[in-house]
Formats: structure tokens, sequence, C-alpha cells
């Protein structure tokens, strides 16, 4: 049964005013998920939830705390919101602390997919059935996801903030593995028709097949022709710097760098909301507007992400990418989209005289805050490419490489897709062939 945000907020509003409180935040979020879990070719979980949420903040001079429940009986709502109102009291004021956001207009956008929302168990099974018998058909085995979500959410505020926005969601992972070499593909999309788990079935097990019986190279320095997954894993590592908090607290990379070429010239970055390929809402957590930012410009950084309280210490306008406060993150482009080129991944296999092809990375850990160095290894489907195409599978390196290297060192674009990688967030990026990549070792597996 549908949730009365409305009806809900003004519970939450009557609930603090009994308090002495006028100042008060809700976020109702309610949400139906279900997962389709498969290994060793047979589907062994279905699961489905439905939940809702409410999540109350309070502020009474210069103090705020949150308190949550997931029971919105008028009991449960009024109990939220004087635990609510009880942390608040016993927080410490905040100098910076901003009375609560004002109304503001933001462009809607539509993720919402029927297909989605609607998809059957069945539905389901028959899909991953389908991926299953094309891996067991190349003779090896299927592990993997189907997951679908639909949520709803809605942020008010006593002072007349209202921002509402809903999305369906289906993801589908699935990896390969033969005797001595797996394969790896992974998608999602907003409506599940436009994602094709057999065809993702059909390139891990092309992928397990390719890498079998996987060549040893010495580590050194390669280049590297990484998929659009790899490219999420290890450059998606970076974005939480390109924040006003993480800059004035001098944890960001970014420090003294702002204005200055620091990636190649064929690099330009965005945090794009609406970009046809992306996902999420169009207002912060606050309800504040998001706007389109150009991260990197041809290599040159030239625009950051602004909370409303970092936006007030530094005198400009925010940018709509806060977090819901309290938090200490204050903020962090959400929607990154890297402009691609015009090359593919073929073409750059068969433009490249000796190199390595990457599916994606794991195990990814930072070395160098400042510099962006990380560590990590490949996974789950690397080739050896010689005289323009691939030639065996190698075994698995592990890596240890500075991001601004390796976007200053770039040689090659696809058009940007949506891509998905290890983490849970899905950006738009291209392919890159990427000159000197620095493999430290082999890998044991």
């Amino acid at each position: 049964m549908p949730v009365d945000a409305a009806a809900v907020h003004d519970q939450v509003v009557r609930a603090a005013r009994a308090q002495g409180v006028g100042e008060v935040e809700a976020i109702l979020a309610s949400a139906s998920q279900a997962l389709t879990r498969f290994a060793n070719n047979a589907i062994h979980q279905n699961v489905a939830e439905n939940s809702s949420h409410l999540s109350v903040r309070a502020r009474i001079e210069g103090r705020t705390a949150r308190a949550s429940t997931n029971r919105l009986d008028p009991d449960s709502i009024r109990g939220v919101v004087e635990q609510a109102i009880a942390l608040t009291r016993l927080t410490e004021p905040d100098e910076e602390s901003l009375p609560m956001a004002e109304p503001a207009e933001y462009r809607g956008v539509d993720r919402w997919a029927e297909t989605t929302a609607g998809i059957t168990p069945h539905e389901r099974a028959r899909a991953v059935a389908e991926a299953i018998r094309a891996v067991e058909f190349a003779g090896q085995t299927a592990a993997g996801i189907y997951s679908t979500d639909a949520t709803e959410y809605t942020l008010l505020n006593s002072r007349g903030v209202h921002a509402q926005y809903r999305e369906t969601m289906a993801r589908f992972s699935i990896t390969a593995m033969a005797a001595g070499s797996s394969g790896w593909a992974k998608a999602s999309a907003c409506d599940c028709r436009d994602m094709n788990p057999l065809e993702l079935a059909l390139s891990a097990a092309r992928k397990a097949a390719e890498s079998a019986a996987p060549r040893e190279l010495p580590p050194g320095r390669y280049t590297v022709i990484l998929e659009p997954a790899a490219v999420l894993d290890l450059a998606g590592q970076m974005f939480g710097d390109f924040s006003a908090t993480a800059i004035r607290d001098g944890r960001s990379f970014l420090n003294d760098r702002i204005g200055k070429q620091i990636f190649g010239a064929n690099i330009t970055i965005h945090d794009d909301v609406w970009h046809p390929l992306q996902s999420g809402a169009p207002f912060d957590g606050e309800g504040v507007p998001r706007k389109r930012l150009t991260l990197v410009e041809n290599g040159v950084v030239r625009e950051i992400a602004y909370c409303r309280q970092a936006a007030a210490h530094a005198g400009v306008a925010p940018t709509g990418h806060g977090f819901p406060l309290p938090n200490e993150s204050g903020e962090t482009p959400a929607n990154i989209v890297i402009a691609g080129g015009s090359s593919t991944v073929e073409r750059m296999v068969a433009s490249t005289e000796r190199g390595i092809l990457v599916t994606r990375f794991w195990y990814i850990r930072e070395v160098d805050p400042y510099e962006k160095i990380f560590t990590g290894m490949t996974r789950d489907g690397t080739f050896l490419v010689e005289g323009g195409r691939v030639t065996a599978g190698v075994r698995n390196f592990r890596f240890n490489q500075g991001l601004m290297e390796m976007l200053s060192n770039v040689e090659l674009l696809s058009p940007a897709v949506r891509a998905s990688g290890e983490e849970t967030f899905d950006m738009v990026a291209p392919a890159m062939r990427v000159r000197d990549f620095n493999f430290t070792e082999v890998t044991r597996f």
C-alpha cells in the first residue's frame, strides 16, 4: 500500500511542535527489492522485500541530529521525532550550521519503468536459466545475480521543501568459471529491457574460454586496454575528492590543483544527473537541486561540488551534491560522465603491437592519497595482445598505479557507455588505451 508522504510529514511537524521545535525534516523512502542468485549452474536463492523507512532530523539553535524508524504508525512516528529531538539537544552546537533549506525548483527526470517494477520471479528465473545454459554449453560453471529495485523517495522540511523522486533499477552480473580461467560481465539499467543477460553470459563465457591456460608474463610497464568496467573500478576511486569539504579539510588530492592541468587534454569529465545513461535523484540530501558540473575540461580541474554549508563558507552557490545531515563528508559528485571518443575496443586491440587487455580490477586499495596512487589486481579476463590481436590469456597482475599518470597517458577512447564495476555504483565511462601502466607482480590466482 503506497505511503502518503505528506500525511507522514504533517505528523512529524505536529510532533515536533508539541516538543517546542519548529525546524524539522523528514525523509521517507519505500522500496521493493528482489534478487535471484545462482551458482554451480543452478538458481539457489530467490528473495523479495518490501520496506518503508522514515528518517527525521531536528535543528535547534545550531544543533542537529537524526533518528530513523521502519514503522509508520502514529505512535512510532511520534517516537522517532522525540528521539531525534532528544539527540539534537545532546549534541554540541555547530557555529556554521545553517537553517534548513528553502524550497527551490528542480528539473525532474523520469527513471521509472513498469517493466522493471513489475518483473516476476519467473521472468528473472527464465533469463537466468537462459544465461546458465549458454555458460554450461561452453563447458563452464556460472554464478551471479539478477536483481531489481523499485524505490520512491520523498524529502520534506518545515520550511516548505517537498522533493520527490522514484526510480527502478535492474542489475545482472555473471561469472563464468572454467578449469583454470574465468570471465565476467555486468550491466545495469532502469528498464530491464535495456539489459541482455544472455549477451552478458556469452561474453563472460567467451572470456573464460579465451583466457584458458593463461601465460605468465613478467611484471613491468605495459600498454593496457581497459574496458569500461576497469575504467570505473580505478578512475571511480577519485571523485570523493571533488568536494569542497574534503579540500577544506586537507584530505583531497585536488588541494592546490584546481585550475591546473593534471590529466591529458583528451580527458573531460562531468557530473550530470540528467545524462540519459545516468540514474539518481535530481536533488541532494537537503533537497537542493543538482547542477551539472564540469569537473575536468581537457585535463584541467574546473569545478567541485558544494553542499550548502561548504558553499556558505566559500561564499558561492551550492551545487546540490550534499549528503543528508548530519555527516562528516559534506558532498560528492554522484553522476559521473567521462567523455568518450570514436575508437572501439576492437580498434584499440587492432592498433596495439603489444599490450594487455583488462576486463576489470578488484581489491583496490589507496597507497598515496595526495598523489592518488592505488594498488589492486586484474580479474576475470586478462589477455595478451600481440600484433593487433588477442593471442592468449595471461596470469592476473597486481598493479601500483597513479591516477594522474594514468589519465595523462590515455591514447584512445571509445564512446562512453553505462558501466558497472566491482562496487555497486555505476557511471558513464569509455574504454581506454593507456600507455605505461605499471604492473608490479603476478598474482597467485
